[in-house]
């Protein structure tokens, strides 16, 4: 036996709620021709661009608001920072006026270490002889002790009086000495001045002899060097003078043809010797010249009479194409003529055969209510 009481479950129920919601929704996209023809979901982009929108505007609040906190936090940290610097230096104030009224060097207990008055203040070892501060066991002198100073500095200034009046003896006395030493230096000087200049002078008067007989030595060498110049340009003009007979009274000018007559046979010559061809040689090349002349016309005349018949032929040809090209443009029309009344054939055949589909087979037409069956869901 099935129970039928049981409690609903909500939870289930609204999970079944959410899916046909879902496919309601989805229905109404797919169904919809528009969305389903540009396949893109609209309502979709447009909750996604408020959402964009709304995003960006809280992040935009978001950023304001950490600047403002930011900013704030600067400027507290600025007024800190002040505070903190005033009390600093109110503090520092504070210690110095502590410094300055209640610890002052002379109010130290060990002042009297390193007072720097200490010798001003402190009275001497002794006085005197009888100084009365100094008992049986006491020293009676000490060092740096200076009890007779008076008489010591008179006794000092007498010394140093005649120590001045000795310096200033012994100054004059070498001012004396050193003015004769001048003298003497000077007249030194001045013969050794005359002595360099009897020297510079023999020293020039020598230069002067060894200048002449280089200048005599160089014009010697220089009339030497002119006639050997004179010889060999001589030597040089006889020379080409021979050279010139020689040419003038050789083979090449007098064009002496045997000269250019070669050992390997009497058809060649030497190239570097040889001063043309005799008048026989060149008739012979005149002669030779006319027979092929004569013989290019004719072959020229034999070109031109094959180029008349490659063009007749051409003539021909074009004139057997032309013919052949109308009688296939004839047997064209004859075939698109039948061609067009096989088709006009076709398509009464094919006419008459959908009339009688449409009016003997096709005769149950389907109604609204058999499309109507179809996409009522998604899947």
């Amino acid at each position: 036996m099935y129970k039928l009481d049981l409690p609903i479950d909500y939870k289930e129920a609204a999970a079944i709620e959410r899916r046909k919601n879902m496919e309601e929704q989805r229905k109404s996209r797919i169904f919809n021709s528009k969305t389903r023809i540009i396949g893109v979901d609209v309502q979709a982009l447009e909750h996604q661009a408020k959402d964009r929108a709304t995003m960006e505007d809280l992040e935009r609040k978001r950023e304001a608001a950490f600047a403002a906190d930011a900013v704030r936090h600067d400027k507290i940290a600025d007024l800190l920072n002040k505070r903190q610097e005033n009390d600093m230096r109110e503090l520092n104030k504070a210690v110095n006026e502590f410094r300055l009224l209640h610890q002052q060097p002379d109010n130290r207990r060990e002042f009297d270490l390193y007072d720097p008055d200490y010798l001003k203040k402190d009275k001497p070892g002794r006085v005197s002889d009888d100084d009365p501060r100094c008992g049986i066991a006491s020293l009676q002198k000490f060092d740096g002790e200076d009890l007779n100073n008076k008489a010591r500095t008179k006794f000092q200034q007498e010394q140093l009086r005649e120590w001045a009046e000795q310096q200033k003896h012994e100054r004059d006395q070498a001012k004396k000495n050193q003015d004769q030493a001048d003298r003497l230096h000077d007249l030194k000087m001045r013969e050794l001045d005359e002595r360099a200049m009897e020297l510079q002078k023999a020293e020039e008067d020598c230069r002067k002899a060894i200048n002449h007989a280089q200048t005599d030595y160089n014009q010697a060498l220089a009339r030497e060097q002119a006639e050997k110049k004179r010889l060999a340009s001589q030597q040089e003009q006889d020379d080409n003078n021979t050279e010139i007979a020689n040419h003038v009274f050789g083979d090449i000018l007098t064009e002496n043809p045997s000269v250019a007559q070669s050992a390997f046979g009497p058809h060649r010559v030497i190239t570097d010797r040889w001063k043309g061809m005799s008048p026989e040689q060149i008739a012979d090349i005149k002669r030779t010249q006319e027979l092929q002349r004569k013989e290019k016309e004719r072959l020229k005349q034999e070109e031109e009479l094959r180029d008349k018949e490659w063009e007749r032929q051409r003539i021909a040809n074009a004139r057997a194409a032309l013919l052949l090209e109308r009688e296939q443009d004839r047997q064209k029309k004859d075939l698109d003529k039948q061609q067009a009344n096989e088709n006009k054939r076709l398509s009464s055949e094919q006419k008459n055969h959908l009339d009688f589909m449409n009016k003997e087979v096709y005769t149950n037409r389907p109604s609204a209510a058999y499309f109507q069956q179809w996409n009522t869901t998604t899947r």
